[in-house]
C-alpha cells in the first residue's frame, strides 16, 4: 500500500510548509549561504558574504555542516537503519493485510453479516490513507524519530481495544484510530530522502517498496495460521506483538534523520562552544507551528492530485494496482475452494505474489544501474520519463495476469490450481513495478515538490484499497454463472484502460510538465540545486571549500 511518499531532493529550501501560486513562489532557488569548511573544534571557519538577520543571528546551513547530516553517514550505517525502516514498514502495512482473516471470526463473535465484519479492514485503510498525510508536517518540523515512535505508540495502543472489544464498535472505532495513527511513508520514505540525494536514491526507495507491498502479502500468510489455530482476539495481540518489537528495534537502533533537526542541534553545540550567533533553521522559523502554514502543508497533496495531469493519472494506476492485492484477499477463498483449499492453503496461495515482488525488486537493479552510469557521464543526459522505462514492458502484465488468472478459475478437472497462481506472479511483478515507477518519476518530475507529489499517490492507493475492501466479495458473487471468470476479466479491463497514460507520459511528459504551474518554479530551483549538491560533494571530498 502506499503511504505519503516524501522523497525529494535535499536541501537547506523549507519546502515543507512552503505555497505556490500562479506568479509567486515562496521557494528562493538562490537563498543558501556561501559553503564554508566544517569545523571540528566547536568553530566555524571564516566565510564571507554571509547574511547576518538584523538581530544579529546567522543560519547555520547544510553546506557549513555537511558532515554533520545523514548524507554523510557511511553506507553500512544507512543501509542498517534502511532495514529497520523496512521491517518498520512491513508492519504496519502488515496490520492492514491481516484482518481479512479475522472477519469470520468477528461475525460468529458479535452475530454480524460477514460483509459488515470488513468494515474493519475499510475503515483503517482509508484512515490510514489520510493519516500519513496528516504526520507528514510534523516528522519536517520535529524530526524524523519523534514522530515514528509516536505513531507506532498509538498504533500499537489501539490494538489492545480491538483485542479486548465488548462489541463490533469498538473494534471499528480502534481501527480508525489505528488506521489514522500510522505514519507509514510520510516518515520511512522521507529518511530516503534524508540520507541520499535524488539522483542516489533509486536503490534505497526500490528497497523500500518492497517492504510496503510485502507487508501486504505476508499479512494473509500468517492471518491464516492465525485463523486456523487461535482465536480472533490474537489477530490483534499479534499485531501489538510486532508492533512493539519494531518499536524497540526503532528506538535503539534508528538515529534522527531530518537535515534541520541536525543543523539545530548542531547549531546548539557550537553556541555551546562560543559561536553564540549561529542558529539552526529550526530555531530561526517564525510561526512554526502556525495552522495556515499546517494546513497549506496539509493542503497541497490534494492540490497536486487534482490539477496536476501526471499524479493523477499515476496516482489513479498505482491505486487501482494496490486495490488489486486487496480485491484479491477476497477473491482467493471463493477461486480457490474449488480445489477444496482450506484456510492454511489460501494464505499460502499468496505466496505466489510474494515470488512475483521479489522478481520485480530483483528486475529493477539492472535499470538502475544503468541509468546511475548515464548519469555519471552526463548529468543532464536523462529526462524524467527515462525513470518510466522499465514500467513501459512490465505494466501490460498485470492485465495479462488478470486476464490469465480469470480463465484459469475455472476449477478442476480441466485447471490444476497452479495455472491462476502462476497469473498472480505476473500481477504482483506489475504491482510492484507501477509503484516503485510511478514514485520514481514523480520524484525526478516534482522536484522540491515531490513529497506532495507522491502524497497524492499514497492518498489514491490506500484510500481505493479500503473501498476495494467492501466491493471484492460483490464482485465476484453477482455477476452470473461465471462470476470469477468476468469479475477478473472486468479487472483486467479496468487494468489495460488505466496503464494507457504510462505510455502517453513517456512520450508527452516534456510537454505536459512545462504546462504545470510548478514548472516555473522547478526550471529555476532545479538548476540551483544541481549547483549547491555538487559543491556540496566537491567540498565534502576536500574537506574544505571549492568555489
Amino acid at each position: 500500500m502506499g503511504e505519503n511518499q516524501e522523497i525529494k531532493p535535499h536541501s537547506n529550501l523549507t519546502t515543507a510548509t512552503s505555497t505556490v501560486t500562479d506568479d509567486t513562489t515562496s521557494v528562493d532557488p538562490d537563498s543558501s549561504t556561501p559553503p564554508i569548511k566544517p569545523s571540528n573544534t566547536g568553530s566555524l571557519a571564516h566565510v564571507e558574504n554571509y547574511s547576518i538577520r538584523p538581530d544579529g543571528k546567522r543560519e547555520l546551513t547544510e553546506e557549513e555542516a555537511y558532515d554533520k547530516l545523514g548524507y554523510t553517514f557511511p553506507t553500512k550505517r544507512k543501509w542498517m537503519i534502511l532495514s529497520v525502516i523496512f521491517i518498520i514498514q512491513v508492519s504496519m502495512n502488515f496490520n492492514a493485510a491481516v484482518y481479512p482473516n479475522v472477519a469470520q471470526g468477528l461475525s460468529d463473535h458479535f452475530h454480524i453479516s460477514l460483509q459488515a465484519a470488513r468494515v474493519g479492514q475499510m475503515i483503517f485503510l482509508v484512515a490510514y490513507a489520510f493519516g500519513s498525510e496528516l504526520w507528514a508536517p510534523w516528522s519536517e518540523e520535529l524530526g524524523r524519530w519523534p514522530i515514528l515512535q509516536a505513531s507506532l505508540f498509538l498504533v500499537n495502543i489501539w490494538q489492545i481495544p480491538c483485542a479486548l472489544a465488548p462489541n463490533y464498535g469498538t473494534i471499528v472505532v480502534g481501527r480508525f484510530l489505528g488506521g489514522l495513527s500510522s505514519a507509514g511513508g510520510s516518515v520511512t520514505l522521507g529518511m530516503v530522502a534524508d540520507m541520499w540525494d535524488a539522483d542516489d536514491q533509486q536503490f534505497a526507495v526500490a528497497f523500500i517498496v518492497l517492504s510496503s507491498v510485502g507487508g501486504s502479502s505476508i499479512g494473509p500468510v500468517v492471518g491464516a495460521f492465525i485463523q486456523k489455530y487461535l482465536s480472533w482476539h490474537w489477530n490483534f495481540w499479534i499485531q501489538l506483538m510486532f508492533g512493539v518489537f519494531v518499536q524497540l528495534v526503532h528506538f535503539f537502533f534508528v538515529p534522527e534523520t531530518r537535515s534541520t533537526v541536525l543543523l539545530d542541534r548542531e547549531a546548539k553545540r557550537l553556541r555551546k562552544a562560543g559561536q553564540t550567533d549561529v542558529y539552526g533553521p529550526g530555531e530561526l522559523k517564525e510561526h512554526r507551528f502556525e495552522m495556515r502554514e499546517i494546513l497549506a502543508t496539509w493542503a497541497r497533496p490534494f492540490e497536486m492530485f487534482l490539477r496536476e495531469p501526471i499524479v493523477l493519472c499515476l496516482s489513479l494506476l498505482s491505486g487501482f494496482s494496490d486495490g488489486l492485492i486487496f480485491c484479491f484477499m477476497e477473491a482467493f477463498t471463493p477461486v480457490y475452494s474449488q480445489w477444496n483449499f482450506g484456510t492454511i492453503e489460501l494464505g499460502l496461495a499468496f505466496v505466489p505474489i510474494n515470488i512475483g515482488y521479489l522478481l520485480a525488486y530483483a528486475s529493477y537493479m539492472y535499470p538502475i544501474m544503468k541509468h546511475r552510469r548515464i548519469m555519471k557521464r552526463d548529468p543532464t543526459a536523462l529526462s524524467p520519463e527515462s525513470r518510466l522505462w522499465w514500467l513501459l514492458f512490465t505494466a501490460p502484465l498485470e492485465a495479462i495476469g488478470l486476464f490469465g488468472f480469470a480463465w484459469t478459475s475455472f476449477g478442476p478437472p480441466r485447471i490444476p490450481w497452479i495455472a491462476p497462481m502462476l497469473f498472480s506472479v505476473l500481477i504482483a511483478i506489475a504491482n510492484y513495478c507501477i509503484y516503485m515507477s510511478t514514485i520514481d518519476y514523480m520524484v525526478a518530475a516534482y522536484g522540491v515538490y515531490a513529497a506532495s507529489a507522491t502524497g497524492g499517490n499514497a492518498l489514491a492507493r490506500d484510500f481505493i484499497a479500503g473501498v476495494s475492501a467492501m466491493y471484492a466479495t460483490p464482485l465476484y458473487s453477482n455477476l452470473g454463472s461465471h462470476s470469477l471468470e468476468w469479475a477478473s476479466t472486468l479487472l483486467a479491463f479496468l487494468a489495460a484502460l488505466v496503464t494507457i497514460p504510462i505510455y502517453v507520459f513517456y512520450v508527452k511528459g516534456p510537454q505536459i510538465r512545462a504546462a504545470s504551474k510548478f514548472a516555473q518554479t522547478l526550471a529555476r530551483t532545479r538548476r540551483a540545486q544541481e549547483a549547491r549538491g555538487e559543491r556540496r560533494r566537491c567540498e565534502h571530498r576536500r574537506k574544505g571549500p571549492c568555489w
